[in-house]
């Protein structure tokens, strides 16, 4: 269960909120970041990971904005899943978040708290991986951004926001999320995948204890002079390793799923 005592604090700025975690954690108060809250309950309750104090980021107003110009769309990493359904600037984001958890649970998830959360599956990431997006990140040092394909977040780093050039918004896309027999609980695999300039590009959450997005696979797939079967065989020889082998499904299992996806995906998109 979750301390009886836990500390909580409200900082109004990003700078503020930084600093007020480096000095918890040197005073052994074991900090959390909180937007929505939903994982770290669901972990304390479990007794997997709870903290001695929590920092409410929603007061500051980097983290709670959602903007859109003709170049870009950026989002606050404390903005709720639900307000990006209903904004519904990037379609794909909707589709993908939309089947995370229940709308309740929605109206407390956040973005920046499933994209970094330490439950794998993480799937409102997809989108944003297959976009090229960027996210910012503060710290001590200030403030940096990083391409989200190459996010690392570190003890006490923050995430801002992520932004996402507005030409990925309304790319013909499929996203499919596959459980084992049930409509509700955690997923199997969850995948999407956009078409760009001709170009396949797909992004997996649910396969790996990772969300991910291969180059390598995406070269085989888009080889269209050869069979599609051929090509998905040969992409899958590029799947990052450990393979989920779990309740939820056998490694066998998640691959044969995965085959039956990119033949529904390749076939149409190539169509698109």
């Amino acid at each position: 269960m979750l301390p009886a005592y836990v500390e909580y604090h409200r900082p109004a700025s990003l700078e503020e909120a930084v600093e007020m975690f480096q000095n918890l954690k040197q005073a052994n108060k074991e900090p959390m970041y909180w937007s929505g809250g939903t994982e770290i309950l669901t972990l304390g309750r479990l007794n997997i990971d709870t903290p001695g104090s929590i920092i409410d980021i929603k007061n500051i107003t980097e983290t709670m904005a959602l903007e859109k110009t003709s170049q870009f769309l950026s989002v606050g990493a404390a903005v709720p899943l639900s307000v990006l359904e209903d904004d519904n600037s990037f379609p794909l984001l909707t589709e993908v978040s939309s089947g995370v958890a229940d709308l309740t649970a929605r109206n407390k998830i956040t973005i920046g708290g499933n994209i970094c959360g330490k439950i794998f599956y993480r799937e409102a990431i997809l989108p944003f991986l297959l976009a090229d997006s960027h996210v910012l990140v503060a710290d001590l040092q200030g403030m940096k951004e990083v391409p989200i394909n190459e996010l690392k977040m570190e003890e006490g780093q923050l995430l801002v926001s992520i932004q996402t050039d507005a030409s990925f918004l309304h790319l013909p896309f499929i996203a499919r999320k596959i459980r084992k027999q049930w409509e509700t609980g955690y997923p199997l695999i969850t995948a999407a995948a956009v078409k760009i300039e001709g170009q396949i590009r797909l992004a997996f959450s649910g396969l790996c204890p990772f969300p991910f997005r291969s180059s390598a696979m995406e070269n085989e797939l888009n080889k269209s002079e050869l069979p599609i079967e051929n090509r998905i065989e040969r992409a899958l020889e590029h799947v990052p390793e450990p393979i989920l082998d779990d309740i939820e499904g056998s490694r066998e299992y998640r691959l044969f799923v995965l085959r039956n996806l990119l033949l529904d995906f390749l076939t149409e998109l190539e169509g698109v």
